[in-house]
């Protein structure tokens, strides 16, 4: 950490900055120059905090040297992480492909979305048994029963399942019948959901905020880290644009910026990013193209009798052609779709 002191700071000052910092154990190189004093500290960062550091009198600026996600950083851990979520790899030339409907529905119609997409190359299936709606009068999710209902889907089709927790009372009903527990958009930062779900040492799929920043992101990841859960999958799902054409804007940067600034997988969600399936494959491609660990897509095998979100679904036979895609554009990056557990 460096600390910037004030032009015309005093001898008082700057003698007093040296000993309140080496009271909290570090080491100190001062550096005089013709219009600034700099002061280098040498220690354990997590002592103290630049907002800390700032109300000592004297101080201009303090700028942190290593980044404040310590544990999702890549000096934290310099090799990609690999995070395996019932068998299924995601990382380090491993590809996540998790389709499946937005809401858990009836049996018959999961069970005949979930054959389809995991012939198509499907190796995680998702549905919402809890959803978390901007209207409280939308379909809300079946809640324990979409639970057993998705745990028995998967176990036919031989695939592992992820779902979403909305409110920390229901961490360990999900963490019962899901192999990966996600935290959606807009609970990104809901610091005591994000701290519950990282003690069930889960996997954890973590979307980004609607209106939050890659670091804001990787804080949130710190949070579940912090508890000792190291199996986090970021997820880029677009944030908040003003052009109408598409959802949300699909910031496909970030996830070339997150992998040069984490070791954690990440990957990309086209279906909440653009909200049109004719936008889904395109942008799904672009996304292993830039460096994704896998693509999360929403597929239902009749779009207008869904549950929710039925317009950004893909249809199982649009879903096959564009799996297809991906596989051979992985092949192009050395990359390859992490098989199934139940995969013959």
């Amino acid at each position: 950490m460096i600390i910037v002191l004030k032009s015309n700071v005093s001898d008082g000052e700057l003698q007093h900055v040296l000993e309140r910092v080496e009271s909290l154990g570090f080491k100190t190189h001062l550096s005089r120059g013709t219009f600034r004093t700099i002061l280098g500290l040498i220690g354990d960062e997590t002592k103290t905090t630049p907002g800390e550091l700032l109300t000592i009198p004297g101080v201009a600026d303090v700028i942190p040297v290593m980044p404040p996600y310590k544990l999702a950083c890549k000096e934290a851990h310099p090799q990609p992480s690999v995070v395996v979520v019932g068998g299924v790899k995601i990382g380090g030339g491993n590809l996540a492909m998790i389709a499946g409907p937005c809401s858990v529905e009836e049996p018959e119609r999961m069970d005949a979305i979930a054959a389809a997409v995991v012939k198509a190359g499907a190796n995680i299936y998702r549905g919402g048994a809890y959803k978390p709606r901007t209207s409280p009068y939308s379909f809300q999710g079946l809640g324990v029963e979409g639970l057993k209902i998705l745990r028995e889907t998967g176990q036919k089709h031989g695939v592992p399942v992820v779902t979403e927790v909305t409110d920390t009372r229901n961490v360990d009903k999900v963490a019962e019948y899901a192999d990966m527990i996600q935290i959606g958009a807009r609970n990104m930062q809901n610091f005591a959901l994000l701290t519950e779900v990282g003690q069930t040492k889960r996997p954890v799929l973590l979307k980004r905020g609607m209106s939050a920043t890659i670091e804001d992101l990787l804080m949130s990841a710190e949070y579940i880290l912090s508890q000792g859960n190291n199996d986090v999958v970021l997820c880029e799902r677009g944030v908040k644009g003003f052009d109408k054409h598409t959802r949300n804007l699909y910031d496909i940067a970030a996830v070339a910026v997150v992998k040069g600034l984490s070791h954690l997988p990440i990957i990309v969600d086209p279906s909440h990013a653009t909200g049109r399936p004719d936008l889904i494959p395109p942008c799904a491609l672009a996304g292993i193209a830039v460096g994704a660990d896998g693509v999360h897509i929403e597929v239902h095998d009749c779009p207008e009798k869904a549950k929710s979100d039925g317009p950004q679904a893909l249809l199982p036979a649009q879903y096959a052609e564009v799996c297809e895609q991906i596989r051979q554009l992985a092949a192009l990056f050395g990359k390859t779709i992490s098989p199934s557990p139940g995969a013959n």
